[in-house]
């Protein structure tokens, strides 16, 4: 496991950076850089929040809310995977990876917002997610300064 950590600067402010970030309208426009038919299902981000990440074939991530600071702070425990619809957190594959975390913090500076992203990632994606995160960053950073 490494840990991973992806920045950016906005021309927006917090605000909008974070309503684009975790809005339904718009998360999976960004999060299309990982998987076109990307989708989130959540109880409102909610801290303590179940929330399947998943790319629309019942694949993905079962996660929870580990913080939810509004406008600062989002930190995600990953706790297993989905795999046709059926959900993992108890298998020795699963177990390899299991509390990694995925965290989000935006600090706001004269109307721009810097966007880091630290992921804790397997070995096996690391290269995989290297790539696609500076493309997902990109389209937030898009999004948010339309």
């Amino acid at each position: 496991m490494e840990k991973q950590q992806h920045r950016i600067t906005i021309n927006a402010p917090k605000e909008k950076v974070w309503t684009t970030l975790w809005d339904l309208n718009t998360y999976n426009k960004w999060t299309s850089a990982f998987s076109e038919s990307s989708n989130v299902q959540t109880d409102n981000w909610k801290k303590g929040s179940k929330v399947l990440f998943t790319d629309g074939t019942n694949n993905g991530m079962v996660s929870r809310i580990d913080e939810n600071i509004p406008n600062e702070f989002m930190s995600f425990e990953h706790l297993g995977e989905m795999r046709d619809g059926i959900e993992d957190t108890t298998s020795e594959r699963v177990a390899a990876w299991k509390g990694a975390h995925e965290n989000y913090t935006l600090k706001e500076t004269n109307g721009k917002t810097d966007l880091l992203v630290e992921i804790d990632i397997s070995d096996e994606y690391a290269q995989m997610f290297a790539e696609m995160w500076p493309k997902a960053l990109n389209k937030v950073k898009d999004l948010s300064e339309r």
